[in-house]
């Protein structure tokens, strides 16, 4: 297992982040935690349930009644979803459980992506990325930061995550080998960031916490090399 734990070095300058919709809230839905997306919809755990709705029209489609208290990943074919200390693997179209593990973070993880094969899960209070493997749970990897990490998602080969400490918010592209922060977008005062997910275009979606609300964030053009 490879670990970088090193400080992070000095961060970018950080850009304001354009908001360009936001959906919700949603009947029933108190919070947003994780967010992700399966190439045509969204998928917003809200506590007790996940739901899914059309990002063009922001109309819910339907839901799954399962716990969902933090990140929520899609692998192509499957759901992630962390439930207090475990990562349930959900067939979407019939919400059953296939296979659980232990989440890293013992009940502090935060977000959850799919990305190279591993899932990648933000544990919040500890400023760490994990590389887990989606099979057995096992670390293969420990990316440090020195914000607290909400949402993960990883776009065109890009790691991302979502910071939320004290009353400020941003998205942050962070070096996958050294925790270096290339890029920051500064969301606007009182939009925090809970769950991060992208569209693999041109948005990244930001679950808003106790607002009950998903943000459409555009995303920047890559960093320069």
């Amino acid at each position: 297992m490879s670990s970088k734990n090193e400080s992070p070095s000095t961060p970018a300058p950080v850009q304001q982040a354009e908001i360009v919709r936001e959906y919700g809230p949603f009947e029933g839905a108190a919070k947003i935690a994780g967010i992700t997306h399966d190439g045509q919809r969204v998928w917003a755990a809200t506590g007790e349930r996940l739901l899914a709705f059309d990002p063009a029209s922001g109309e819910p489609l339907r839901s799954l009644e399962r716990p969902c208290d933090a990140g929520t990943a899609f692998d192509g074919r499957h759901l992630y979803q962390i439930a207090e200390a475990r990562i349930d693997k959900i067939d979407p179209a019939s919400g059953a459980v296939l296979a659980s593990i232990p989440a890293p973070g013992q009940g502090g993880d935060s977000g959850l992506a799919w990305a190279e094969g591993s899932l990648w899960v933000g544990h919040y209070r500890e400023r760490r990325i994990y590389q887990i493997d989606p099979a057995s749970g096992a670390i293969l990897r420990t990316i440090a930061s020195n914000r607290f990490v909400t949402g993960v998602s990883w776009v065109d080969g890009e790691l991302w995550h979502g910071t939320w400490e004290g009353e400020e918010s941003e998205l942050r592209h962070i070096d996958a080998d050294s925790g270096a922060v290339l890029q920051r977008l500064a969301m606007p005062a009182g939009a925090f960031v809970s769950g991060l997910e992208s569209d693999g275009a041109e948005l990244f979606y930001c679950g808003g916490g106790a607002s009950g609300k998903v943000r459409a964030v555009r995303r920047p053009r890559k960093a320069a090399a």
